[in-house]
């Protein structure tokens, strides 16, 4: 089974998503799964320093900040009960995270496992510890924390290197209809949209299995 998982480090209902798919996945050891991270970039008009967050999202949404505190409880919730903290005031600002698709686009090719966990670590980065996902430094430090080569991932981030391969791939799932994330396409089929609870995945990743077998 094919997953791919189009989603932004700085989306907090891909974390949620995220943490879902990966509990959902704990409940179904007999699938054999490959699952990749795609780019989509929520902000690519976003300058480098990036935007002060309760700016943005009221410009972007028309959010009040009391609906903005809201939406942020009802987040860090969700976050707490899959085991995924939403530190209180640590996201203050929102950045580019384009070069972060870049590092996850070669991670994907040197290991998907990897992969992985340098998604979770992004989104750890930005969530929780309040750390810019466009910053080098940090984006570094996040690939030596789940085991990829230290001046492979240095001389990545000093280059333009794979930026075209990872605008062709948002190109193609905004092509596909991707318009928000998470989405989650299963066998380049089945899409599975929003930051879903565990349970939500489970039921629609056993109906697929099933039917993948009964054809």
């Amino acid at each position: 089974m094919q997953i791919d998982f189009v989603s932004d480090v700085s989306c907090p209902w891909c974390a949620i998503g995220l943490k879902s798919l990966e509990q959902a996945l704990l409940k179904l050891p007999e699938l054999k799964v490959e699952l990749h991270f795609q780019p989509f970039e929520l902000n690519p008009q976003m300058a480098a320093e990036g935007e002060e967050i309760n700016a943005h999202l009221a410009r972007k949404y028309g959010a009040s900040p009391a609906q903005l505190e809201q939406t942020r409880e009802a987040i860090r919730q969700r976050g707490a009960e899959l085991g995924f903290a939403f530190t209180k005031g640590a996201r203050d600002r929102i950045y580019n995270t384009f070069d972060a698709h870049r590092l996850l686009h070669w991670a994907g090719q040197q290991n998907p496992d990897l992969q992985q966990r340098l998604k979770l670590a992004l989104l750890k980065a930005y969530f929780t510890e309040g750390k810019n996902p466009g910053s080098h430094a940090v984006l570094l430090e996040a690939a030596v924390g789940v085991g990829l080569d230290a001046q492979a991932a240095a001389r990545l981030l000093a280059s333009n290197d794979l930026a075209d391969e990872v605008r062709e791939a948002e190109a193609f799932w905004q092509a596909q209809g991707i318009s928000s994330v998470p989405a989650v396409i299963i066998n380049r089929r089945h899409l599975i949209s929003g930051g879903q609870p565990p349970d939500v995945f489970e039921q629609a990743l056993r109906q697929i299995a099933a039917e993948s077998a009964a054809d």
